[in-house]
C-alpha cells in the first residue's frame, strides 16, 4: 500500500457536511487511500498509521476515531460527494 503525499496533517475527525468542503478537497488523496487500504483488506491500524500518519499504538482512540470518521467521509464522497465535485469544476 503506497503512501498519499499529505498537504497537511488529517483532523481527528473528517468532516460530516452535506456538501464537499474545503478540507475535502485538500484530503482526496487521503480518501483515495483509505478506500484503497480497505479494499486491499488492510487492518485499521495500519491505514491509520500508513494513510493518516496517526500511530495507533502512541495514540490508539485518536488514530481509530480518525481513521472510522475519514473512512465515513471516503464512503460518502464515492457515493455522493464526487457530484459535488463535478459541478464545481463546471
Amino acid at each position: 500500500m503506497a503512501k498519499p503525499a499529505l498537504a497537511e496533517a488529517v483532523a481527528d475527525r473528517a468532516p460530516s457536511a452535506t456538501m464537499v468542503t474545503g478540507y475535502d478537497q485538500r484530503h482526496l488523496d487521503t480518501y483515495s487511500g483509505l478506500l484503497d487500504a480497505e479494499a486491499d483488506g488492510a487492518e485499521w491500524d495500519e491505514a491509520a498509521l500508513l494513510v493518516l500518519r496517526i500511530d495507533p499504538i502512541r495514540e490508539p482512540e485518536r488514530a481509530r476515531r480518525a481513521w472510522e470518521t475519514h473512512l465515513a467521509r471516503a464512503r460518502w464522497l464515492a457515493a455522493h460527494g464526487y457530484w459535488h465535485l463535478l459541478r464545481a469544476q463546471n
